[in-house]
C-alpha cells in the first residue's frame, strides 16, 4: 500500500478540496399555482405535473 513520504500541508490539502462545495438545489415554478417546485416533480401545493392533475390535494 502506498504511504505518503511527506506530510501534506494545509494549504495544499485545502486547495485540492476547493471544488467539494455542495451544488444548489434547482428550483422551478409551477405554471398553475406559481409555487416553487423541484424540476421534474409534481407540485405539492396543487398536485399538477406536466399539465395534468397527478396528486390528490385537500
Amino acid at each position: 500500500m502506498g504511504v505518503p513520504k511527506k506530510r501534506t500541508s494545509k494549504m495544499r490539502r485545502d486547495r485540492r478540496r476547493a471544488h467539494w462545495k455542495v451544488a444548489r438545489v434547482a428550483v422551478a415554478t409551477c405554471p398553475k399555482c406559481r409555487e416553487p417546485v423541484e424540476p421534474h416533480c409534481a407540485c405539492k401545493a396543487c398536485g399538477n405535473y406536466n399539465g395534468r392533475q397527478v396528486l390528490e390535494t385537500a
